[in-house]
């Protein structure tokens, strides 16, 4: 079970992943249950830096993101593990690990 109080909140059998996206990616890394379908939502409010384009390599993902709303992007069921993303630049990071 995911602990009270963090990023993740878990709607109707998926888990949502909520991200914070200016000048870098806040939480910078998120635990998950692995198994269960996944969806990171990157919200965005005035953000005109390169942490606007979420890239992740492993899923072939390359996201513009509007510079103020909230985008969701499923990335499936993840397997125990991590997955990696980083902005259009490669200077910020954010990892997503599944338990």
């Amino acid at each position: 079970q995911v602990a009270a109080g963090s990023n993740v909140s878990i709607v109707g059998g998926q888990q949502i992943v909520t991200i914070d996206t200016q000048g870098g990616y806040n939480p910078s890394v998120s635990t998950v249950q692995a198994g269960l379908p996944t969806i990171l939502r990157f919200k965005t409010a005035g953000t005109y830096d390169c942490s606007s384009t979420i890239r992740i390599p492993k899923l072939g993902i390359n996201e513009n993101l509007p510079a103020t709303g909230s985008t969701d992007i499923d990335v499936g069921s993840l397997a125990v593990g991590s997955l990696d993303g980083t902005c259009s630049m490669g200077m910020y990071r954010f990892t997503i690990v599944a338990k």
